[in-house]
């Protein structure tokens, strides 16, 4: 009875034991497989859209008045009456500087010109007593030459009265004064620069990888330091026919569509674009990868797996790319996450697509 109580015991324990074992084998084995899962890769994707695009080219350049002048001395002589200051509205043919000389050359024209008269009633006097024949007629051509030498020395006193005066050829804002009252000046000295506000227009250069790229009347945005909460369009106006030498670069001038107060000097960041697609499929440019051979590649979302399809690339712009092939409308596109992503990867996605 005893033994058979003990290997009934021992029956029970062994199958006990058989449990516990097999418990603790299954335990191992889940614990185990929890391990090895690891959570799906985290992407950020977009959706591919169509839209605008275009290639541009960020330049900087600065307002300049194409109409300027620097007035100089023509004769020589102390500064004896400037009549402006910087910033002086002008007219056109208005004095600004007078020479010191200038009253000794009106008193020289007024005595040359009393000189006129008198040479011109000589020669009226000598025709009327040729026509008589009280005088042989040789002595007109002599009155006649003494009355035009005179006349020539008017013409002179005159031009040399004008040396001591210097005007505003046109309307126009005087920017720099040059001398004072007092200073004495040699001939073609500078004396006063002016400039005509209505011709200030905005000049830069442009490099020559795209200096065949521009032409007159295309637009390009403006934006000035002197205005910093607002953008401005404006037009090409004139593309310089050659390239500087030494930059390399090639000069063009551009008007705002709309008048605004600009002063030379002012700073200009511009946004020249060079081409645009009206109707591209575009993604944002973090979801293009260059690979070590060159290739750039994207991916996108389906189904919860990350796919590679092949790409053509187009023009590039304001953070975009155009798609030429590879891409269609509505896909997810990755644009975050995706440096370590491979083809046909799980993934879990965020911003749409995916699961």
């Amino acid at each position: 009875m005893n033994r058979r109580l003990l290997i009934t015991a021992g029956v029970i324990i062994g199958i006990l034991a058989l449990v516990g074992l097999w418990k603790f084998l299954g335990q191992e084995k889940a614990g185990g497989a929890a391990k090895q899962k690891k959570p799906l890769p985290m992407v950020a994707v977009q959706e591919v859209k169509t839209m605008a695009i275009s290639r541009t080219v960020e330049l900087t350049g600065s307002v300049t008045a194409t109409q300027a002048a620097r007035l100089a001395s023509p004769g020589e002589g102390p500064v004896q009456n400037c009549r402006v200051r910087e910033g002086d509205q002008v007219k056109r043919g208005q004095r600004l500087v007078t020479i010191g000389r200038s009253g000794a050359a009106a008193a020289q024209v007024t005595a040359a010109a009393e000189a006129l008269k008198e040479q011109a009633a000589e020669l009226n006097r000598v025709k009327t007593l040729v026509q008589s024949g009280a005088i042989p007629g040789s002595q007109l051509d002599s009155a006649r030459a003494k009355f035009e030498g005179a006349r020539a020395v008017v013409a002179k006193a005159r031009e040399s009265a004008g040396d001591y005066s210097v005007e505003a050829p046109w309307d126009g804002v005087v920017s720099k004064v040059l001398v004072k009252d007092g200073d004495f000046v040699a001939p073609r000295a500078p004396l006063v620069e002016m400039y005509d506000p209505r011709s200030l227009v905005i000049r830069f250069a442009v490099p020559e990888a795209q200096a065949t790229e521009v032409f007159k009347g295309m637009p390009i945005n403006v934006h000035l330091d002197a205005h910093p909460n607002k953008d401005f369009q404006g037009k090409i106006s004139r593309v310089y026919p050659d390239l500087d030498t030494k930059s390399r670069t090639r000069t063009v001038e551009a008007e705002l569509d709309y008048p605004i107060a600009l002063i030379p000097g002012m700073f200009a960041r511009l946004k020249l674009p060079l081409q645009t697609v009206a109707d591209a499929i575009v993604v944002p440019r973090e979801a293009v990868i260059v690979t070590p051979n060159g290739e750039r590649i994207a991916f996108i979302i389906k189904d919860g797996k990350a796919l590679r399809p092949k790409l053509e690339i187009g023009i590039e712009g304001d953070g975009r790319v155009q798609i030429l092939t590879g891409l269609q409308p509505g896909d997810k596109v990755v644009v975050a996450g995706n440096e370590k992503l491979r083809d046909g990867m799980e993934v879990k996605a965020q911003g749409g697509g995916g699961k």
